[in-house]
């Protein structure tokens, strides 16, 4: 099979669709990758880097979009981007297209696109192994982000986030204890702040009340309890995410009105449209904004400013499917596995696994 690989082109993303090493597995395999002209630099990768496992360099962006039968991509493509798919070609990234704008999807199914979502890829146990790695980089990074923004000089309050003897620790409050959340908490946990944790699954709090024995403290979610933390935390972590769906709203405007001034919100969802009814989306540049004397940070390629870290663990849980779809084929692959199918945004004009309204979504059969 013919699989291409563009040079990102959104805003501070660094990360790369294939890195070497993957390359070389499937070249070995008989397949040919073209790799855009400094596709990986932003990952640490060359040119030669690629060419010297077998990759073949494409000088173009336009050339990138129309050489392969399967593309491979970490964000979702830009309209400019997307109106350069052929019918029949399949393309694999984090798409995010339950808040996606309309004209988007609506390309893909004109054009009979097949799109797969890293995010939707789901085991039967109900795992998501392509989204965790990024969870938990988008949960460590988030410490560190917090940390930074409570400082003075970064608008904030001048807490410093694991306090000192006689000084307490900055009050963290993390919505979600699926993979960001858990994540999150153990990076929080790790400078020594105070962490409480929301989720509607008591199994889920269970689950890491059990992994920090005591270090903690948990709570059912429900607007009571919510709107409770929002008052007397100083970080407010949004990770809270429905495969397929865009994430509900659950801190309104009024909740995060009564947060302690100058407090931080930092909306992990916001890949997924944002759980706080105040978020939007920001970027790396300009990663910030004050909204009832809050600070916001929504950026929602996070793991984009750490290209290399992010492209390998993407490499340790994708190639596989990666894999598969060169190997057989979309229709076969799908066939063949479940977790892949699972991932079926656009399929040959139809929406299949995700919830617009703009869009009824098809019957399967």
């Amino acid at each position: 099979m013919n699989i291409t690989v563009p040079r990102e082109r959104r805003t501070y993303e660094y990360r790369v669709g294939l890195a070497p090493s993957a390359v070389g597995t499937l070249t070995e395999q008989g397949h040919t990758v073209y790799i855009e002209h400094d596709a990986g630099l932003g990952a640490g990768f060359s040119d030669t880097d690629y060419e010297q496992v077998g990759a073949r360099i494409a000088f173009s962006h336009e050339e990138a979009f129309r050489r392969g039968d399967l593309m491979v991509k970490v964000e979702r493509p830009l309209q400019e981007e997307l109106d350069w798919l052929e019918e029949g070609q399949t393309i694999m990234a984090f798409l995010h297209l339950a808040s996606a704008q309309p004209q988007k999807v609506r390309t893909l199914l004109d054009h009979k696109i097949n799109a797969i979502a890293y995010e939707q890829i789901q085991l039967p146990d109900g795992r998501l192994p392509v989204l965790r790695v990024m969870s938990d980089i988008g949960g460590r990074l988030a410490a560190q982000v917090a940390a930074s923004l409570l400082q003075n000089d970064h608008g904030g309050k001048g807490i410093l986030l694991g306090g000192i003897p006689g000084v307490p620790p900055a009050e963290v409050g993390i919505i979600g204890a699926g993979a960001v959340g858990r994540s999150a908490a153990r990076a929080f946990l790790g400078l020594a702040a105070h962490v409480t944790v929301l989720d509607r699954d008591p199994l889920r709090l269970e689950e890491i009340d059990n992994r920090f024995p005591g270090r903690l403290t948990t709570m059912l979610s429900s607007t009571v309890n919510i709107a409770r933390m929002c008052r007397f935390v100083d970080v407010l972590i949004g990770a809270v995410y429905v495969p397929g769906e865009r994430a509900p709203i659950l801190v309104t405007r009024e909740m995060v009105r009564s947060m302690k001034r100058r407090s931080v919100i930092l909306d992990l969802s916001i890949d997924q449209g944002g759980c706080v009814e105040t978020s939007r989306p920001t970027r790396h540049d300009r990663p910030t904004y004050v909204d009832e004397d809050v600070i916001h940070y929504a950026v929602p390629n996070m793991g984009g400013v750490v290209g290399r870290t992010a492209t390998h663990a993407l490499m340790g849980v994708a190639l596989p499917y990666i894999q598969l779809l060169a190997r057989l084929g979309f229709e076969a692959a799908v066939a063949a596995s479940p977790a892949l199918a699972a991932g079926v945004c656009t399929q040959a004009g139809r929406l299949r696994h995700i919830s617009m309204p703009e869009f009824p979504v098809e019957s399967e059969t």
